[in-house]
């Protein structure tokens, strides 16, 4: 150890430096602006936690809240919903099967780029290529983009067509289960649906959960889409549908000038992710199964 140590330290200082002065150090100097009244040209000045109440009393916040909400409630469980019967389509043996997995797992590459929310958002404007299908179908929609009560469901969908990465972990997840347990369960004249509810979802119910708790806390963080989709229609529109958690933050801290307070939005979502992770965590004891028996 006296020997090997300082090599060791030596080859971890990138790593250490970056932790420091790129993650660490930034977080503190955050915590610490989330106390303050700084708008990035004058110097901070303490104001306690009035940030934290007028928050509270922000209704543009309250609602920014209840949209992120919305969103993750609605994108994350579809995501995975589709991840997974995706996953059980792939698992079967077939020709062609890496150009297939390569294919569905692309959107996860691309989405989350600006181009992809501009072309999604030129999908779904009025008299676009959506609304037309729709139209020749019977089905006049009368436009996306501009309707506040449909506009969220474009991120949503755009969220779902993303469904890639979970997909590849299912696949993954559905490999290691032994071939074994299906047969019996054939031998014992179980159809379909009874080996998923009995043998694919509790077997596979780790895995579940991992994608879960990622996908969840990939959903609060979301921006470019809302972003970008918005545009046009005011920062978050139209009529505040799209404003996510996140935009709302970037629209305090870097068109408002008010960096304490976007700091001390910032903290609050933190806080909200690492609770719903604690949650997370403290339920799955009653549904994942585990290989020791317990579940």
């Amino acid at each position: 150890m006296r020997t090997d140590g300082p090599a060791g330290y030596f080859f971890l200082s990138p790593w250490i430096l970056g932790m420091l002065l790129l993650t660490l150090g930034p977080m503190l100097a955050s915590l610490y602006l989330s106390f303050t009244d700084y708008n990035l040209f004058t110097a901070p000045e303490w104001v306690g936690l009035q940030n934290y109440v007028d928050m509270f009393a922000d209704q543009r916040w309250r609602q920014s809240v209840l949209v992120t909400l919305t969103y993750v409630v609605i994108s994350a469980p579809l995501k995975l919903a589709v991840a997974l019967a995706v996953a059980m389509l792939l698992a079967r043996p077939r020709r062609s099967q890496g150009f297939y997995r390569s294919a569905f797992y692309a959107p996860s590459l691309i989405g989350a780029s600006v181009s992809i929310a501009i072309t999604w958002r030129a999908l779904f404007s009025d008299d676009a290529a959506v609304d037309r299908v729709l139209t020749a179908l019977g089905f006049p929609s009368g436009g996306w983009v501009g309707d506040p009560s449909r506009a969220l469901m474009i991120l949503v969908l755009l969220a779902v067509w993303q469904f890639g990465a979970p997909m590849v972990i299912f696949l993954a997840g559905l490999k290691q289960i032994p071939r074994e347990l299906y047969e019996a369960a054939e031998c014992d004249g179980a159809g379909p649906w009874r080996k998923f509810w009995s043998i694919t979802l509790p077997t596979l119910s780790p895995v579940i959960f991992f994608n879960v708790l990622m996908e969840t806390i990939g959903a609060f963080q979301a921006f470019t889409s809302a972003f970008v989709v918005s545009s046009g229609n005011g920062l978050g529109g139209p009529a505040g549908s799209t404003l996510f958690y996140t935009l709302y933050l970037y629209e305090r801290g870097f068109q408002d000038f008010r960096m304490g307070y976007a700091s001390a939005m910032a903290w609050m979502l933190l806080l909200a992710v690492g609770l719903v992770t604690a949650v997370l965590f403290r339920t799955s004891r009653s549904w994942v199964f585990y290989n020791d028996g317990s579940s």
